[in-house]
Parts: C-alpha cells; structure tokens; sequence
C-alpha cells in the first residue's frame, strides 16, 4: 500500500540529503564545512591533476573526477565525511585499458568511434567510456541491492591488491621522475617491460627532472612526518603538497624549464558502443574496487562519528557519480584515504564540505586553470610517489600474518604477488580465489568433538526448539551463542545480531553516559546541581537535549570517569535536569563460543568491542575452550578483557554469575515493582 509516510521513507532513502539537511547546523557546521572544502578542494585539484598521469590521459581530465562525481553524490551519498574523487589505484586500472585499446606505439584498437580522433582523444574516448560503464555497473548492483558483495573482500586482500597497486604505480611514474619516454604496457609481466625499457634509456635521464622529483620528494616527506609528529598541536595540516606546486610552478615559469631544458609540463586546458564492448570485462573489477575502498573508508568515519551508511545506496551513488562524470569525460571516481583524512580531520560535519570543494575545483578550470600551465609533470610524479607511502608500508603486516594467521598471510602474498606480475585484474580474481579456498577449506574442516552430559549440570538450548517445554531466560542475563565460526563475511553480522539481542547498541549507551557524566559535573561546577539528601537534583527546570554533538567522539567511547562526582550514579532511575539515558536491563552477557572451530584477523578486530559491554557494567564471559589460545597468541586480552571470563560449559558460567548477583526470590521482585516507584535518582558510594 502506497501511503505518505512510505513515500517519505523512500524519497529519503534514495536522496539521504533530504534527511540530514533537515538537521544541518547552519551556526555550528558551516564554518567547519567552509575550511574543510577548501582545504580538501585544493588537495583535490593537485591530486587530480597527478592520479590522470596513472590513466595515460591528459592531467586536466583528473580535475573533472574532483568536479562531476562530486555533485552527484553530494544529493545521493550517506556519508557525510569521504572525499569523493579520483583514487590512484583505480586510476592506474583505467590507464592498463587505455593503453592497451590505444598502445603508445602501433595501431590503436579497431574501433569506428577512433576515427578522425587524435591519440589524445582516442585515450580521453576510452577513459570516459569505462568510467560510464564502471558506473552502469556499480548502478545495477545498487538497484539489484547486492552491496553485500564487498565482504568477501577481506582487509587481508584489499591490503595485498593495494600494496601491489601502489608498486604498480611507482614504476609507472619514473618516466616522468626521469623524464624519460617510456611507452606505455598491459597484461601480464607489464610492470617487468616497464622496468627494462626504463633501465634501458636511464642515460637518457632529464636531470632537471630528476632534480625537481627529490627535491620535491624530500621536503613533501620531511613536512609530512612534522604534520604527523604534531597533528594535535596543528588545526590544519601543513598544506606542503600546494605550497611544493605553486613554488614548482613559479620555477618552471620563470627559468622556462619547458623550452630550455626539455621538461613535460602540464599544458593547457582543452577548451560509443564499441568501446563498451571491448571494455566491459575491464570496468567489472573497477566498480567493485572502487566501491569495496570507498565502502570501507565510508565505514570507519560512520563509526568514529555514529551514523548509518547504506551500502546499498553508496553503489547507486558512486554509480550515478560515475554515470554523471563519464558523460562529462570524467575519470572514474571513487575516494582517496588521504583526502578524505584532509576532510576529516579540518572539521568537515557534512558532504557540504565536498560541494564546496567541487567549487574550487570548478574555479580552478575556469578560471585559474592557466597558473598551472608549466608545472612539470615530474612534479605530479613525485607527489604520487610520496602518497604511495602508505600503501607500501602495508607489506610490514606480512610477518605478523605468517605467525598469527597463516592462510590469510597466504592470501596476502599470493594477491601482492598476482597483481604484481600479472596485472591488476588477474592480481584481484586470483586473490578472490585464494580467499574462497580458504573459506572453504576452514569451514569444510572444522573441529569436531563428542558432546557428553555433565553430571549435576543443567542443559541450555534455543527457546525456539522446545515450544511445548517449560524454558526461560535467567533474571538480567542473555546467553547469544554463535554456532558457526567468525571471520571478515560474518563479523558485521554477528555483531547486529548481537545488538538485536540484547536489545541496545553498548557503543551509543557508553557514548551517552559519559556524555551525561560531563553534564552532570559541568552543571555542578555552575551549582546548577547540587547534592541533597534524596540524591543529586537540579535546581531549576531544565529543557530535555537531544541534540548529538560529534565533538571529541573519540572521548567518549574511553570507560566512564566518575571522579569528582560526590556519588556513585545509578543508571536505573530517573536522572536529574532532564537527562536521558537509554537503560540497560542486563547485568551479564554470555558468549556460547562451544561451536566456534576458528577466528581471523577481521574477527579478533571486531571482538574487541565486547569492551563496550564491559565499559558499561556489563559483566561478559566466554563459553568455549577452543579459541581461548588463539586470542592469547594474539594478544586480545587486557587490563579490560581478562582470561577469566572463559568458561567450559554456560552452566559453569551461570553458577558464577549466580555467585555475584543471586538471583531474586518472588518478595524482592514485589519490592523492587513498587520500589521503582520511589527509587533515588542516584546513590551514595560505599
């Protein structure tokens, strides 16, 4: 049935800008979302301009990827904080098809569109085609509601395809460091051809070029690593890739390294069905690529800044993104780690913070496109290297992998390795096959054992297998059993049903305590609170707050501080100047892990958030023997997770819980109904 309300639902759903705009904080966000924009927005021009060399296309065509996207995501898109635009890894996988439908040397692919096209066009041809086709793709699997296919792209393999990625993309640009003319290759072993035409001409070197690369190189690394040593202490980051440009550019103008002495520069502005065909099996892996890296970007600042993203409709926004941006001969767009960490980090709340920086782009080919003009490319080429750092650092991982999981560190190398030699597509389907195998081979072949009764133990099984059979849950404890090992496809899920449930998500629950806890000790601070024989009262009414400020999140997902409160807070009553907190009607969770034959790296990650449980009085234990030396090899336990919490059986467990909350007789639970009734609203510590 077609109601008001359904048709609400859905609009928001396709335009989420509806729904955050509605509560945009004009006086709060905008400034933020100013300086963010234009921050990102600069960041965005000169990595447009650089991540195009890796597309074999000329470097203006990168800037429309930081324009065109851009705008359409900014209405479709729910994530408030990536930076939507061109990404090196893709870009480099757009550059292996058009050099291979349009090679450097010979005769470009027989495609009827070519004709009467220079080469530079024939490349711009391709490159746009495959961007539209990308974004055909990653479009049908919005609608198809298919955005669960990324979690069979472990961590393990996105790192091992990345750091191939990025090795892949150093060697492509030393022609340009070098200043040498190095034809372009695909396929298997390109990287190997690449290598030997560039070794075979290296007394060819342009050392004007090579010059400017180092220098370049050196200070962007040096000013980095100040930016790192001291991102507490700096708003914003030293700008040193820009700032590098303007001083490059000024050098190249003034001295005319482009006439003199032989340097590429960037040059001036620039004021069909075939290449469908004979790029489709190509624009496949770069959907999922490209969705997969923004998808997981998106995920961790959702989580850091608590909201929802919907992967569902991300695909249809980066596949009308796509779709927009192709027509408008786009390169295709995704996001990148580190202009996305720019957004971030400057204070961006909103995809505001991306709109803006579309303007400056678009201000940038209109009108101040022509400062850029003798930039030499090698410049681009040593900013790509220097932000290839850390996606090379990623091969570190590799000794840890081998000790504490061998088939993912198996997975990782056989992917690295692939992607290396073979091509970056074939690299990608070889990891998926790896990855599979050993999916296969771990659930195929778990660890069996007998199971016996204990004598003088009780028996615990689903409520839903005995309907005709007197069963029910223990007083304030939940038993959630997993019957299936844990890894990077089930983890996500595992944790929703576990919030299912219990009923509450912990992480909101903890957030909104200390929220609360720092309310509480600001409005005593004011004597706008003050402590009376029935507990902590405020001493003039006070409106309810719902407002979610995202300030300091990290803080608030720290254990509660209760020092320089006068009592201990008691989470079950009622709590002064209108403050609400969700309640929480378990003291004890138990985690039935009797069935659990292994866990991975991406599980061990996302079990870390039982400390959520634990940082609001929520006592956990863990019934299963079988993992507990898995966890201990790889150092999950801490001063907040203790081995003790592991049981062998949930009767074991229950005994102790019963140990330290005994259970209420049938008197007690009459009290407590009318007790709560009268309950303080906090009470005196001991």
């Amino acid at each position: 049935i077609c109601t008001s309300e359904r048709a609400k639902n859905t609009a928001i759903s396709l335009l989420p800008i509806i729904g955050w705009m509605k509560t945009y904080s004009f006086k709060e966000w905008l400034l933020n979302d100013i300086l963010s924009g234009v921050s990102t927005g600069l960041v965005a021009v000169l990595q447009g301009l650089a991540f195009s060399l890796l597309a074999s296309i000329p470097t203006w065509y990168g800037l429309y990827a930081a324009f065109f996207p851009v705008i359409m995501y900014f209405f479709l898109g729910t994530s408030r904080h990536i930076s939507v635009g061109s990404f090196p890894v893709l870009s480099l996988m757009v550059g292996a098809v058009v050099t291979r439908l349009v090679p450097d040397e010979g005769l470009p692919a027989n495609i009827t569109a070519f004709e009467g096209l220079t080469k530079e066009e024939q490349r711009v041809l391709v490159s746009a085609s495959l961007t539209f086709l990308v974004g055909l793709f990653q479009l049908g699997m919005g609608l198809l509601q298919v955005g669960f296919i990324v979690m069979y792209l472990s961590d393990t393999l996105i790192s091992g395809f990345t750091t191939a990625a990025a090795v892949h993309i150093l060697i492509s640009q030393l022609k340009f460091v070098l200043g040498l003319t190095v034809p372009g290759f695909s396929g298997p072993l390109s990287i190997i051809y690449t290598l030997e035409s560039v070794f075979t001409q290296i007394t060819s070197t342009n050392i004007h070029d090579l010059v400017t690369s180092i220098v370049v190189m050196v200070m962007v690394l040096g000013v980095k690593e100040i930016n790192d040593r001291f991102k507490s202490k700096l708003k914003v980051p030293i700008p040193i890739e820009i700032i590098m440009t303007v001083i490059a550019c000024g050098v190249s103008y003034a001295f005319n390294f482009s006439e003199n002495h032989g340097v590429d520069v960037v040059g001036k502005i620039p004021n069909t069905l075939q290449v469908f065909q004979m790029a489709a099996v190509d624009a496949f892996p770069i959907a999922i690529v490209g969705f997969a890296v923004a998808f997981a970007v998106a995920k961790v600042y959702s989580v850091k800044h608590d909201y929802v993203i919907d992967g569902n409709q991300e695909l249809i926004a980066f596949g009308a993104s796509n779709i927009f941006g192709g027509a408008f001969k786009s390169l295709a767009a995704s996001t990148a780690l580190s202009r996305s960490a720019v957004q971030e980090s400057t204070g961006g709340k909103t995809q505001v913070a991306g709109l803006l920086s579309a303007i400056i782009v678009l201000v940038v080919i209109l009108g101040i496109g022509f400062l850029l003009e003798p930039l030499p490319k090698s410049v681009l080429g040593a900013v790509v290297i220097v932000n290839l750092k850390g996606m090379l650092m990623q091969v570190v991982t590799v000794p840890y992998l081998w000790k504490k999981d061998r088939p993912d560190c198996i997975v990782w190398v056989g992917t690295c390795l692939a992607a290396i030699f073979l091509g970056l597509d074939i690299g990608l389907a070889v990891g998926l096959g790896l990855e599979l195998l050993t999916v296969v081979f771990r659930a195929q072949f778990p660890r069996c054992s007998v199971l016996a009764n204990i004598s003088g133990t009780d028996i615990y099984r689903d409520r839903k297998d005995y309907v005709n059979v007197s069963i029910y849950e223990p007083e304030g404890v939940k038993i959630f059993r997993i019957p299936s090992p844990i890894f990077f496809a089930n983890i996500d899920f595992f944790r929703d049903k576990l919030k299912d449930a219990v009923g509450f998500n912990p992480l909101r629950i903890l957030r909104k305590r200390n929220k609360a806890v720092k309310k509480m000790k600001k409005l005593l601070k004011k004597g706008e609170l003050i402590l009376t024989s029935n507990g902590l009262q405020a001493t003039c009414s006070m409106p309810i707050e719902e407002s979610e400020d995202e300030s300091n999140m990290e803080d608030l997902d720290k254990p509660t501080d209760y020092s320089d409160l006068p009592i201990q807070v008691n989470w079950s009553a009622d709590l002064p100047a209108n403050i609400r907190v969700p309640p929480v009607n378990i003291h004890s969770l138990i985690l039935d892990f009797s069935a659990v034959s292994f866990l991975d790296i991406s599980a061990l990650k996302g079990l870390k958030a039982i400390k959520e449980f634990i940082r609001i009085n929520v006592d956990v234990y863990i019934v299963g023997s079988y993992i507990i030396e898995k966890l201990r090899n790889c150092k999950f336990f801490d001063d907040e997770i203790k081995t003790s919490i592991f049981f062998l059986t949930i009767h074991d467990a229950m005994l102790f819980i019963n140990e330290s909350h005994p259970p209420k007789t049938v008197s007690e639970k009459v009290m407590k109904t009318f007790g709560d009734c009268t309950s303080l609203i906090c009470s005196f510590k001991d």
